[in-house]
């Protein structure tokens, strides 16, 4: 059995929109050549692609597990077909990547230079999203999530091997006016974020008490910015801290670590006909190399990180 190469854009057409005339539009074919293609595809492949009624046509099962493998097959064609393209022209290849935007503010933009400087070749084209985007059909060879994985149609890779812990942060102006900074002194200052995650923290901390943020985000990034901004204080992942914190913008205010929704760390998901496409395993690499830069970098933060620790906390 041989696929018929040239009926797969009439395929991918006709299954994405379930319509032929829509689908001829789209080609810029007529409704008879469109419909023809389909008819030779099935003829030649000896099954039948789509369920007919009246004027309807959609997918059956056979479609619909051939419709995957055509997808993912076109889309590494047409990745091939840009970077020759790039190349004849003598220009950089271009990398898609939707990131959630607090990771793309608070770690992945200030490492930027050192990608370009290793990579002059490559495009990274950054897009932030925090919801979960469909990468083949958005146009995205691959994406940044923070969840437990995996996810249906897409490779995932974590990029920890343990998940990352939450701290108590603040600005070092709201640090030093703590008259100490035990739980109970934090729990009485205006708490930034979710109640669960504060209410999850005092508990480690071996307090109950109820909590009443004055402020809630959603996203991350803006949460730790409102912190540098002498909002109250907040709980923030040691990862997305780390250059504030060396910076002087944060301080951790508390010895404290707790592990919210332990399953969940970041993962780098993509495609799987991209597994071995040159740019995303470049990708991979540089990730890797600056993740591991700032784990060390970590160690240092939590080094300068306590203000004025309390007897209560270092026993």
């Amino acid at each position: 059995m041989r696929l018929p190469l040239n009926t797969l854009p009439a395929f991918r057409a006709v299954a994405e929109l379930q319509n032929l005339r829509a689908a001829a539009e789209r080609l810029h074919l007529t409704h008879s050549a469109v419909s023809q293609q389909i008819k030779g595809l099935e003829e030649q492949l000896g099954f039948p692609l789509f369920e007919r009624s009246g004027r309807g046509i959609v997918l059956n099962p056979a479609g619909a597990a051939l419709l995957c493998s055509v997808q993912s097959a076109m889309a590494l064609l047409d990745e091939g077909l840009m970077a020759a393209s790039a190349a004849a022209r003598g220009s950089a290849q271009r990398l898609r990547v939707s990131v959630l935007p607090s990771f793309a503010q608070r770690w992945l933009l200030p490492r930027m230079a050192r990608w370009h400087k290793r990579h002059p070749e490559l495009s990274l084209e950054i897009e932030t999203s925090q919801q979960v985007v469909d990468l083949l059909r958005d146009g995205f060879h691959a994406a940044l999530r923070f969840g437990r994985g995996p996810w249906p149609g897409v490779e995932s890779e974590p990029l920890f091997d343990m998940p990352l812990p939450l701290i108590a942060l603040a600005s070092p102006e709201t640090a030093t006016a703590l008259p100490d900074h035990t739980p109970e002194t934090l729990a009485r200052q205006p708490l930034l974020g979710e109640r669960d995650m504060w209410q999850h923290w005092f508990n480690a901390a071996g307090l109950s008490v109820p909590i009443t943020p004055v402020a809630t985000f959603n996203d991350a990034g803006m949460m730790l910015q409102a912190a540098e901004q002498g909002l109250g204080i907040t709980l923030g992942r040691e990862l997305l801290a780390a250059d504030a914190i060396r910076a002087g913008r944060l301080v951790q205010v508390s010895p404290v670590t707790v592990h919210y929704e332990q399953a969940q760390t970041y993962h780098l998901v993509y495609r799987p006909s991209l597994r071995e496409w040159a740019p995303l395993v470049a990708l991979k690499q540089w990730l890797r190399d600056e993740l591991e830069r700032s784990s060390k970098g970590l160690v240092t933060a939590e080094h300068h990180a306590h203000v004025r620790p309390t007897p209560e906390a270092n026993a």
